[in-house]
């Protein structure tokens, strides 16, 4: 029995081209700056993003860890949305080893943070408050179920922010999925933020790395930061090289995962104990909740017994992933069993 693994797209496996990649890739000390291949990769998620310079991370937490200590000094605030993934997933690495302030504004179930909200989150300079620094949004938002954020709110967020001397950066995780889902370059969207993070081991494929890009002044700072954290990783090229493969070959087919993520929520709706727990979905992320007849621990063994695994975090709706390991008839299975699972336990018991 096959496992149709959908609890996340970063349960991906490198593909065998990046295999090849890595095993041919030339090196050399990145600390130093003289890995050709960390080099390389750089460049090119530089020009992806339409910035000047790029950072390669271990991860998307370090990125945006790094962003925030680059455009931040201790005893800062910035401004982050209730759902963003830098507030529930990041360890509170600003506040530990950045001494930043999280203050937060609601977000709505498109991904988006207010305008006024943003307005009247930012601090008047007055001797008892905190400066505000920075603010932060995310495209696409895991929270809210893959939510796309447009070129053209991304703007006003940028324009608001820059108007009152704020930096803005943009956790780019699967921003690759956005422009994908938008028909637009990744560029276009990151054209006026300060600095963008994105990930490679997630829809991308690639192993390991993340990449954070903004202006050449910004990233040198940024890499004493990194080297700071303990991510200077000296002969880096060996994974660098699958990023690049990834960058190259690995983005317009993500196209594919989103379809099969709405095949995934069309069969979901079918399902007699099963609701949908989005209005659309926009890229790869499927999020449901059972009928409340439903034991949840029951219905995840279950699951389990069958070979299927999904999400489950903080009493959350559900949550499916598709990626480049689960193909349409992958999905078909994955329904057929999620329907006998919920089928058995609907029946009465004797």
């Amino acid at each position: 029995m096959k496992v149709i693994d959908l609890r996340s797209d970063t349960i991906t496996h490198p593909t065998p081209e990046m295999r090849k990649a890595m095993f041919e890739a030339e090196v050399g000390d990145d600390v130093y700056g003289e890995d050709p291949t960390v080099n390389r990769l750089e460049g090119m998620a530089a020009n992806m993003m339409g910035k000047e310079a790029a950072l390669f991370t271990t991860s998307g937490t370090q990125s945006n860890l790094i962003a925030v200590l680059t455009h931040t000094h201790h005893g800062d605030e910035i401004i982050v949305g209730d759902e963003a993934h830098m507030l529930w997933y990041e360890v509170g690495g600003a506040a530990a080893l950045g001494g930043v302030i999280l203050r937060t504004v609601p977000t709505d179930s498109c991904g988006h943070l207010s305008l006024d909200d943003i307005e009247r989150a930012i601090r008047s300079k007055d001797i008892h408050y905190p400066r505000t620094a920075l603010v932060c949004l995310e495209n696409t938002h895991n929270r809210c179920g893959g939510a796309v954020l447009t070129v053209d709110y991304t703007d006003e967020v940028c324009n608001l922010a820059h108007g009152r001397g704020l930096k803005l950066h943009l956790d780019g995780a699967r921003i690759f999925n956005a422009a994908v889902a938008l028909g637009v370059p990744a560029s276009t969207l990151a054209r006026n933020v300060d600095s963008v993070a994105l990930c490679l081991s997630k829809g991308l494929s690639a192993p390991v790395g993340s990449l954070l890009c903004g202006s050449k002044d910004f990233i040198e700072r940024a890499r004493k930061f990194r080297k700071m954290l303990g991510g200077g990783m000296r002969q880096a090229g060996i994974i660098a090289a699958a990023g690049i493969v990834a960058l190259e070959t690995m983005v317009d087919r993500l196209a594919e995962d989103h379809a099969n993520a709405r095949r995934l929520a069309q069969g979901l709706a079918g399902i007699r104990g099963i609701t949908l727990a989005q209005d659309d979905i926009p890229t790869n992320i499927v999020m449901f909740n059972l009928s409340p007849e439903l034991s949840v621990v029951e219905f995840m063994k279950g699951l389990e017994k069958t070979g299927v695994k999904i999400g489950l975090r903080d009493g959350r709706p559900f949550r499916a992933v598709t990626h480049q390991m689960v193909s349409s008839s992958d999905i078909d299975e994955a329904l057929a069993r999620i329907e006998a699972v919920c089928r058995r336990l609907s029946r009465p018991r004797k």
